[in-house]
């Protein structure tokens, strides 16, 4: 593996190409530039894209100016982006010559896929419906307009903090569901003390063991004390077919009661500084302001794009040899809760039809009682056939879903020294989970090699607040992938497991080995969720190794109908050939669920050496992030 030195800002590239030389052509971009400038330092260029075409263009026309390589340099500012940046297989560079989009030195410019939203003044609307606490504290903005369309967003920034966007959770201990009925896709709930005017954008978001499910709520009708809720379609047929996860109802009181729950989306939840809501309807927005913020000067950002920078080769002509430095992306979306509802299998892949198998079994496994096609969250960053590409000290933050995911044909990247915060779903993510054409718990070894996910090195990253929208998701996420080396990150405050590698439930070889998860610092994880590990592994990886990590703050999730059902490390079902050593834990407490063959567990708990646990987490050149 690599050994990593302290270094200045100036040499960072030389880690990341070895051979980039210090007089590669420079492509200046800042926000008072313009795209008919020359792109000189005193001459800028406007967008980043517009510096891609021109290095593309250099390229094509074998300028011998960037046979060192280009340097994009993007000075301090907030780039809008109105559709994905997008790298194709002619931004490549060369092992010589790479292509790299580099902050200016001592800027932090930031990639958006937001827009901004303005006009602000002191709401005296008469909305229907919203709490007599809310009257006389909201303001109001008109929601903006893009494309000729108005928006449609589930996010909120306000002065860069988050924002919740109007619902019930907060206010104290949550409802449990009372009763479920399968053939009449019905759930039955204790009625809420609040009456909905309009039931259009309500959502009925629902814990069910390690994840939660977004329904888009169709009727709510009140018989004798109780409240009868049905969902609209696809979501409510999948909620109530699929086996895993679903509902929980704690019949036989054993355990921590049924399934919690929590409404979203309605101008009734409006109860409390740092909600808003949308009327969309009437093209409204509704903000009240948290204790201090001044409503006269204050940015509020929405999210308008899924992905900010796309990088799309093909698998006959991949992206090579490009690089990020310093950039920060900010602010992406995701609708599809809004549009069709979110009914997750595991980790935030969601269910696009699931259901029990009559008749248990499959050819790889005998016992198997359900099955399951899905599909993948949007990505803030998302790669495709790429190689030799490289993040660091890079900033993923205000996303709706994943920060970035590596999701095929994608070899020889370095993810190293990033900061991911405020992350919706998984933080990093690479490999393959399946698809709509891939059923999830087959095994996953393709003939066409070049589909695979392999040679990753992802060190000194810091992932803090992910999962705070799904929180069934991870910090970090590896599937069927090889080769990919997970060491030296700091993962706290998520609402799930820590770092998960593995995919499929299966124990027949595929396309996972030589994986390691090493020295690692994960704590202040499972914090809403049940069934879950600091470290958590499923199927046969042969040559894995998870060593040296330090894993504590395991939190009691208040809403798990088996609370304590948590562990540091977790080997689910066919995890097989896999070492588990030197691993600091602060209690013993670890679990195998139908392990394969070929586990080795050695030196792991409160007793391994103050040495191993002080070594783990982000090392001495980055430490700087942790500010």
């Amino acid at each position: 593996m690599l050994k990593y030195h302290k270094i200045v800002s100036s040499t960072l590239i030389l880690i990341l190409f070895s051979g980039f030389s210090l007089e590669a052509t420079e492509i200046w971009v800042a926000p008072e530039g313009k795209d008919s400038h020359s792109g000189s330092k005193a001459a800028p260029l406007a967008t980043v894209e517009m510096a891609l075409r021109k290095a593309r263009e250099m390229r094509r026309l074998n300028d011998s100016s960037v046979r060192e390589g280009v340097k994009i340099m993007v000075a301090e500012g907030t780039y809008f982006f109105d559709s994905p940046l997008l790298l194709r297989p002619e931004d490549s560079g060369t092992s010589s010559g790479p292509t790299l989009i580099q902050a200016a030195p001592g800027a932090k410019p930031v990639f958006s896929g937001g827009v901004k939203i303005q006009g602000w003044k002191k709401s005296r609307a008469n909305l229907p419906g919203v709490p007599r606490a809310a009257r006389g504290n909201l303001w109001e903005a008109p929601s903006p307009v893009v494309g000729g369309r108005r928006l449609e967003f589930r996010q909120l920034w306000v002065n860069g903090q988050k924002a919740q966007r109007a619902s019930n959770l907060n206010d104290g201990e949550l409802d449990r569901i009372l009763s479920v009925d399968k053939e009449k896709q019905e759930m039955w709930i204790p009625t809420p003390a609040f009456r909905f005017a309009d039931l259009d954008g309500v959502e009925f978001v629902i814990h069910q063991w390690w994840a939660i499910a977004n329904l888009r709520v169709k009727s709510m009708e009140e018989v004798g004390g109780k409240t009868k809720i049905t969902f609209h379609q696809p979501e409510s047929l999948i909620e109530f077919e699929h086996p895993w996860p679903a509902p929980f109802i704690d019949k036989d009181n054993e355990y921590n009661g049924n399934s919690a729950f929590f409404f979203v989306g309605a101008p009734e939840l409006l109860n409390q500084p740092g909600e808003w809501y949308a009327d969309q309807k009437n093209g409204k927005l509704y903000y009240w302001p948290r204790e201090g913020e001044n409503m006269e000067g204050v940015e509020v950002i929405a999210p308008n794009l899924e992905t900010v920078v796309q990088v799309a080769g093909h698998r006959d002509l991949p992206v090579k040899h490009v690089g990020f430095e310093g950039i920060g992306f900010k602010h992406s979306t995701w609708l599809r809760p809004s549009l069709a509802g979110h009914v997750p299998l595991q980790a935030g892949w969601y269910l696009l039809d699931a259901y029990k198998l009559a008749e248990p079994g499959t050819p790889d496994k005998e016992w198997l009682e359900n099955q399951a096609w899905i599909d993948r969250q949007p990505a803030m960053v998302s790669v495709i056939n790429a190689s030799h590409l490289g993040f660091e000290r890079c900033r993923f933050t205000h996303t709706a879903a994943t920060g970035l995911d590596l999701v095929e044909g994608v070899s020889h990247t370095r993810i190293v020294g990033n900061v991911f915060q405020d992350i919706g779903g998984t933080a990093i993510q690479a490999g393959f989970f399946g698809g709509p054409d891939f059923e999830a718990h087959l095994p996953y070894d393709p003939s066409d090699r070049r589909e695979l996910v392999g040679h990753v090195h992802i060190a000194n990253n810091l992932i803090e607040d992910a999962t705070n929208e799904d929180w069934g998701c991870v910090g970090i996420s590896i599937g069927y992938a090889h080769d990919v080396n997970v060491e030296h990150n700091e993962v706290r405050d998520v609402n799930y497991s820590g770092i998960c590698v593995g995919w499929g439930w299966t124990r027949t070889l595929s396309a996972a080995k030589n994986n390691r998860v090493h020295a690692n610092k994960i704590h202040r994880f499972a914090k809403q969720m049940y069934d879950v590990g600091g470290i958590y592994t499923l199927s046969a990886q042969p040559n894995m190794e998870i060593s040296g990590n330090s894993i504590y703050d395991l939190m009691d999730a208040p809403y798990a109908h088996m609370p304590h059902h948590h562990q540091y490390i977790y080997l689910d079902e066919g995890s097989s050939y896999i070492r588990i050593v030197d691993n600091w834990t602060e209690r013993d407490k670890f679990f195998s669920n139908r392990p394969g063959p070929g586990v080795h567990w050695e030196n792991n708990g409160p007793e391994v050496s103050q040495e191993i646990k002080d070594k783990a987490g982000i090392q001495e050149a980055y430490r700087d992030i942790l500010n």
